[in-house]
């Protein structure tokens, strides 16, 4: 579960220490990094589709020729949503929805097994018991998991997004989001309390096996294996049938609809979303399909 959530983390958020520690190596796949990108065009139209990891180990090159070449022909970069260079603006997209009156002790809204590395986890965190007390469950799962940042000392300038939107805006060319940071808090906060609760668990059992979890998906990213990319990025869905409909299917079945209308305004665009979107049994490129659009795969 762990990839997905680190996945929905903005880097930076306000409420979320988010210093690191010792940082991982980066896995280097035999013949070098080809994270996967598909192309879909008709007579005027190019949408590249990228899939992306929102935070990387420093020292992993990733850009290809073919990406290199993608990129330059983009007029224009279309992310999940634009973080921006100020983490509070993350903090305060949060903070909107993430304090509710008359919530139990966070503590009582796990079960009694679990409570003990909750505890470990908050006091790793620095973060005052009484404030993730006053938290929505998916709010403090959100918070705690700084935890899992610092033990695999990651940086959240090292995200493919943030170096793809600094390239662009330093190129003059714009930058824009499927989604803004308000609408992604809102996916959270509609969840349902089991949902919620379901979720924080698994930030809970993250802390124990971040690091292997984390450098399987870097693989699987890294060598563009959709296969292992739909296996490691969807751990969580057979936990929470609840969060892959809310955070993923509901969300891809938007973007397919993006880029078939934006197929009707001509020139040329790069989608980069998160890689788990454009893998699996409903990935962007699915439901393109049942839309009568082709996505084809360029590397």
């Amino acid at each position: 579960m762990w990839q997905r959530l680190k996945r929905w983390l903005a880097p930076g958020l306000g409420l979320v220490a988010s210093a690191c520690t010792t940082a991982p190596q980066p896995v280097q796949p035999a013949g070098g990094p080809r994270p996967a990108l598909w192309k879909v065009a008709d007579a005027d139209t190019t949408i590249y589709l990228f899939g992306t990891i929102h935070m990387l180990p420093e020292g992993l090159e990733w850009q290809t020729p073919a990406f290199r070449q993608a990129m330059s022909a983009s007029e224009a970069l279309v992310t999940e949503a634009v973080l921006g260079d100020d983490p509070a603006v993350a903090g305060q997209a949060m903070a909107k929805v993430a304090f509710s009156p008359g919530l139990p002790p966070l503590a009582e809204r796990v079960s009694a097994e679990k409570r003990a590395a909750l505890a470990a986890m908050i006091k790793q965190t620095g973060l005052p018991a009484a404030t993730l007390d006053r938290l929505e469950t998916w709010a403090a799962a959100l918070s705690l998991l700084s935890v899992s940042f610092q033990q695999l000392g990651l940086k959240p300038e090292q995200g493919v997004e943030r170096k793809l939107e600094a390239g662009y805006q330093a190129a003059g060319k714009p930058v824009s989001g499927l989604e803004t940071l308000d609408i992604q808090m809102r996916y959270f906060d509609g969840l349902s309390e089991e949902a919620q609760r379901a979720f924080l668990v698994g930030v809970i059992e993250s802390a124990a096996d971040g690091r292997a979890e984390f450098d399987a998906m870097v693989k699987a990213w890294a060598a563009g294996d959709t296969d292992a990319i739909a296996e490691t990025f969807d751990a969580e869905t057979s936990f929470s049938p609840e969060l892959r409909q809310v955070l993923m299917t509901r969300r891809n079945a938007a973007w397919a609809e993006w880029v078939k209308r934006r197929l009707d305004q001509p020139g040329t665009v790069l989608v980069a979303v998160g890689a788990g979107h454009l893998a699996g049994k409903d990935s962007v490129q699915t439901m393109l399909a049942g839309k009568g659009v082709r996505a084809t795969r360029v590397q």
